[in-house]
């Protein structure tokens, strides 16, 4: 392995939140670019992580193959795929910078309004329409596509629903595990694939397979309230970091 001990420790730390988010935590895989970003370009993380994605979505496919909304996947996979397609269609002409900041926003405005209704008052479920779902499903495979972080705009149209934990989780992780498939041969086509380190990436596979494991028992035991709290938190956290590395690219260009 030519790679340092820092890398292959961030490698492995990345792998096992890209698996806790397939085992029902859909949030903290988000945090696996970001974080390999430490020790190399995002577009090399991005590539590196896909073939971790789409090994532990098969996991989580089995772990949630009973339990999901039919409806928002009928919606949310379509549209996502499509997201997939305009991202391929235009990566060359979209910065991350703006497509981070974008959804940083949209999620930091997103946390402070169910907060602040949170004060005034229980907010009424909202339905799964369709003019939502297309454009957040949209805007999820297009963001997953560019840095794998599709969560914040998954989160924004699914939240607001209140589906029950395990079938928040369950629709989450096949919509993802859809969606990541969907971005192979793009990837693929951009030779994407071309400077990942194989032997890293097999490395790290187990990690994040043990990652989906424990991701689906931590779902499972934590209360639906601490739950949607922790995935509301870790929403905003991540916005924030996405408008913060936007705002550093910016300023550096």
């Amino acid at each position: 392995m030519a790679e340092p001990i820092s890398v292959i420790l961030l490698a492995m730390l990345a792998a096992f939140l890209v698996g806790m988010s397939k085992g029902g935590l859909p949030a903290v895989g988000a945090l696996a670019v970001p974080l390999m970003a430490l020790v190399m370009s995002p577009i090399l993380a991005a590539a590196l992580l896909l073939p971790i994605f789409c090994a532990t979505d098969l996991v989580g496919l089995w772990l949630y193959r009973r339990i999901y909304s039919g409806r928002n996947l009928a919606i949310l996979i379509p549209a996502g795929v499509i997201g997939v397609g305009i991202g391929w269609a235009i990566a060359a002409h979209v910065s991350d910078s703006f497509v981070g900041m974008l959804v940083g926003l949209t999620g930091i405005g997103f946390c402070l309004r169910v907060w602040l209704a949170g004060r005034k008052g229980a907010v009424a479920p909202r339905p799964a329409d369709l003019p939502g779902g297309l454009f957040w499903g949209a805007l999820t495979g297009f963001t997953s596509f560019v840095s794998h972080s599709g969560a914040p705009p998954f989160q924004m149209y699914v939240l607001p629903q209140k589906l029950e934990k395990l079938v928040f989780a369950g629709t989450a992780t096949i919509t993802f595990a859809v969606i990541n498939a969907a971005k192979i041969i793009p990837y693929w086509e951009l030779d994407s694939f071309s400077a990942v380190d194989g032997k890293l990436a097999l490395l790290i596979l187990p990690v994040g397979i043990a990652g989906t494991f424990a991701g689906a028992k931590l779902t499972r035991i934590i209360p639906d309230g601490l739950f949607f709290r922790l995935v509301q938190v870790t929403l905003f956290a991540i916005s924030l970091k996405l408008v913060a590395d936007a705002l550093l690219s910016m300023a550096r260009s």
